[in-house]
This record gives structure tokens, sequence and C-alpha cells, in this order.
């Protein structure tokens, strides 16, 4: 064996991952289901101070659940996207393939996740839901910018969104309505 053939073997052929989708990787999800922080106001908020992002598969009585969770400088969760029936599924496995897989974390009891949802209300952490499809807008001063609308989802993907949303202890949500709010310009 030569002596520099172990590093030439070990030396890594691929680019490390992104630290966060590009607006058009997100754009190509479909609808999602969007879970933002109350205190950043719009939906498309949260996505300003990640940093990095994660992937996130959990297991319930419901079947699988996948999301993408977009984290602060901090570490803190400041943006959240759940895969929907009526997302792109391959889109969805193509860019979940490219992030890191969130670090497992213990499963919490009843009472930890109350107590967790009463101090979220009570410090203006409570999480908004929405359902969204993003797109990916061209922009002369940024570059490609982030935007989103309001989606038409199927039966089966408004019952998942809701049983998210009541899962995750959402009280902001535009889920129950006959008609979706529109979406604020901002962002």
């Amino acid at each position: 064996m030569r002596p520099n053939a172990l590093s030439i073997a070990g030396s890594p052929t691929t680019a490390p991952a992104p630290a966060l989708p590009e607006p058009r990787q997100l754009a190509a999800l479909g609808a999602v289901l969007c879970l933002s922080r109350a205190r950043f106001g719009h939906p498309l908020a949260g996505w300003s101070p990640a940093v990095r992002a994660e992937v996130a598969c959990d297991c319930d009585s419901d079947g699988l659940r996948e999301s993408i969770s977009f984290l602060d400088r901090d570490g803190h969760c400041c943006w959240r996207l759940y895969l929907l029936p009526d997302s792109d599924f391959l889109a969805w496995e193509e860019l979940s393939s490219r992030l890191p897989l969130r670090p497992e974390r213990g499963h919490a009891g009843i009472a930890e996740r109350l107590l967790s949802r009463l101090a979220n209300r009570l410090n203006g952490g409570h999480w908004r839901a929405n359902a969204l499809r993003l797109h990916a807008l061209s922009s002369f001063a940024s570059g490609i910018a982030l935007a989103a609308s309001v989606p038409t989802l199927s039966e089966l993907g408004l019952a998942v969104a809701r049983r998210i949303a009541r899962d995750e202890g959402v009280i902001d949500d535009a889920l129950g309505e006959a008609h979706p709010r529109p979406i604020p310009p901002g962002c």
C-alpha cells in the first residue's frame, strides 16, 4: 500500500451540505405546513434569522411526520416546514437528503410538553400555522427572494395540517377557517 493511499481514499468527494436550502429548493416542495413564531408576525419572517436547517422524522400513532427545522444563530428553532400529502414528495426527498438529521431528543412526557407550551405562550414564543406554497422570486437588489401564496389543500392534506398544528400546540392558525386569510405583504 502506498503511504498516501489512505489519505486519497479518505478525502471527501462531495461538497459539504449547505447550511440552508435555497429558495428554489423550497419552492419545489409545493404545499407545506409552515409553523412560524407569532412574535415574528409574517409567516415568512422566520426564514430571515435562520442560519442552518435540519431534518426530523418522527413517528406517532398516525404514522410518520417529517419536518425541516430552521435554526437561528443561538440554535433555537425559528421556522419549521412539514411535509403534507399535497407536497411534492420527490422534491422533499431530494432536499431532505442534503440536510443533516436533527439529533435525537428524548420524548417529553405530557407534563413537560404542557409546561413548555405554557412557557412559550407567556413569553410570546408560541407558533402560528399556515399552509403555504413557497415561491422563489428574482430580485435585482437581493438576488433570489422567498415569497408565498396560500394553496388549496386536499381534505387529507388539511386534516394532516390541522393534526400537526394541534399536536404542536399552535394557538393561532389559518387552518380552521373556511376561507384562509391572505398573507399580508411584508418580508
